[in-house]
């Protein structure tokens, strides 16, 4: 009987074992089905990102026979008012109608003409700035096409068949003649990385607004980092334990919660109402941005702090040292590392911020570059947002080719962060 008994608790136990492995196994296999989920979800993401954006840099160019004739320009002298007022668009007109001398007709002309981009003007005068003997000459210059041209010849498959959207079937035989001439041709495009906004999408670029990134994080790095890391020092080396002291943690804490709009409306209330900085300036977008990065930096910095052992502390008092030597002397040089960690993510954050930024009037068209805090300016993913809401189709790959350069420096940051943390952190 008690054999009996033995071998019944024994299968139960077997059992209830075997139910146990089955969910140990099944919660194993959501996981890593939940993992792999994820994984092929970020491919898709950035597989779709990248076919759409690898079109924007490279860009379409045409190459013209021009003649800086200066009775079409208009001009006797090469000096800055005369080009001003200088006709370059005669000149890159006459080249075209030379290349295409069969075309008539103002409708024709007209066609013709909207084979290159309104920009080919400016970059002749550009030339022609940098070389005056270059006026009554000729040479062989290669000029950006217009964007319609560009998204047709991008679009052209093996079969022949392309986007045609304002392409007519007078400039797509223009188009294959250039072809295959080998005078049209796809080329690295240098103006996604030189020039700033433009109407006309073969013209844009991100340099103002990469130029403005780079000055509204030099400002919150400028203030957060100094005032996050001091008020961590306090907090966890110095301020008594008590309910102000509780109540400050439980509002930091919530303060990284947030949203980074509520601190968009603040900068505006404050900075911009009431104080009169201006608007679509570095300055008040790094202000905005330090008040929504404080709370991250100001834990990271306490959690830095917090792993520092407390016998580091009682060695150094025990040696001697006063409290401020034994803070700044032992433990924030042992708690830098995670101080700098948190403050690199903070500002990756910051870096992709939009909302708080479109309050503040940063969504303004921007085509110079910024050359200080206080002059008007853009950032990357303000650009991007503007770039989304264009109706021209060249405009898909100009925003997918942003977020592609966003990303990068939000990936380079973020791995900064972990090879800090792995490179100078200790094990105690």
């Amino acid at each position: 009987m008690t054999d009996l008994t033995q071998e019944q608790v024994r299968e139960r136990i077997e059992r209830r074992l075997a139910g146990r492995h089955r969910v140990e196994k099944t919660f194993r296999g959501l996981g890593i089905a939940s993992i792999a989920f994820g994984i092929l979800a970020v491919v898709i993401l950035f597989s779709d990102i990248i076919a759409k954006g690898s079109g924007a840099f490279v860009q379409s160019a045409v190459q013209l026979e021009v003649h800086y004739d200066p009775a079409v320009l208009g001009i006797e002298q090469v000096d800055e008012e005369s080009l001003t007022w200088a006709n370059f668009t005669g000149v890159i007109r006459e080249a075209l109608r030379e290349r295409f001398p069969e075309v008539s007709g103002r409708s024709e002309k007209r066609e013709l003409y909207s084979l290159v981009s309104t920009g080919a003007p400016f970059k002749l005068r550009n030339r022609l700035q940098a070389d005056p003997e270059l006026l009554g000459r000729s040479e062989t210059v290669w000029v950006a096409a217009d964007d319609d041209v560009d998204t047709f010849v991008k679009s052209l498959s093996d079969s022949g068949g392309g986007f045609r959207g304002r392409t007519s079937d007078r400039m797509i035989r223009w188009i294959d003649q250039l072809l295959a001439s080998g005078e049209l041709k796809k080329r690295f495009n240098s103006n996604f990385f030189t020039n700033g906004d433009s109407r006309e999408p073969e013209q844009a670029g991100i340099r103002a607004a990469l130029v403005g990134s780079l000055l509204t994080l030099l400002v919150t790095l400028a203030l957060s980092f100094p005032i996050g890391v001091a008020a961590a020092i306090y907090l966890e080396e110095y301020a008594p334990r008590n309910r102000w002291t509780d109540l400050i943690e439980v509002n930091i804490n919530n303060l990284a919660a947030v949203p980074s709009i509520v601190f968009g409306l603040l900068g505006l209330a404050i900075f911009i109402n009431f104080f009169e900085l201006p608007r679509s300036a570095p300055l008040v977008g790094g202000l905005v941005l330090t008040l929504m990065t404080l709370p991250t930096i100001i834990i990271s910095s306490r959690a830095a702090l917090k792993s520092v052992p407390p016998s580091i502390r009682e060695a150094a008092m025990g040696m001697g040292a006063s409290r401020m030597q034994v803070v700044f002397h032992h433990v924030l040089p042992l708690a830098m590392p995670g101080m700098l960690t948190g403050t690199i993510i903070g500002m990756a954050q910051a870096l992709g911020e939009t909302a708080p930024l479109l309050m503040i009037g940063m969504v303004a068209f921007i085509v110079d570059v910024p050359g200080g805090v206080t002059d008007p300016a853009t950032v990357l993913p303000v650009q991007i947002f503007l770039w989304a809401d264009s109706p021209e189709r060249a405009f898909v790959e100009r925003t997918s080719a942003a977020i592609m350069v966003l990303l990068s420096f939000l990936i380079v940051m973020n791995t900064s962060a972990v090879w800090l943390r792995k490179k100078l952190e200790r094990r105690w």
